[in-house]
């Protein structure tokens, strides 16, 4: 009987690269640190904004409403009452007001200035509108 013998030989291939070196995998997140600090910097920075721009609109809104009563009371009683000042209760807020009166080169008009801001003892202000009223003939 005859006996074959096969043999098999195996040869190994060198073993190709499967993954990151440690050195890449740093690069790697280092990168995305920087990234993520300038993303989360931009985001706070529009948060920060966006909430003053709100604050401005609604003493805006404050303000031009004090106006439009100035306006209103200054057809009644001339010259308009100088200093004045006053609170609103405005979206759960409380704002605080003051009322500027100035003369202008014509007796017969006044600039009217509101003042609107956060503080009860009238310091510092958010927004400052101005309006001029003349003295109504009847």
């Amino acid at each position: 009987m005859n006996k074959v013998i096969t043999t098999i030989r195996c040869h190994r291939v060198p073993r190709q690269q499967a993954g990151f070196t440690l050195l890449e995998v740093m690069v790697a997140m280092f990168i995305f640190a920087v990234a993520g600090a300038a993303i989360i910097k931009t985001t706070t920075e529009h948060i920060s904004s966006v909430g003053k721009l709100e604050e401005m609109t609604f003493a805006t809104w404050v303000a031009n409403n004090q106006l439009t009563r100035a306006t209103l009371k200054s057809a009644k009683t001339w010259p308009p009452k100088n200093n004045e000042r006053g609170n609103v209760d405005m979206l759960d807020r409380t704002w605080y007001w003051q009322q500027e009166v100035q003369g202008t080169a014509d007796d017969n008009l006044k600039a009217i200035i509101i003042t609107v801001g956060n503080d009860p003892e009238y310091q510092g202000s958010i927004i400052s509108v101005t309006t001029y009223v003349a003295k109504s003939d009847g």
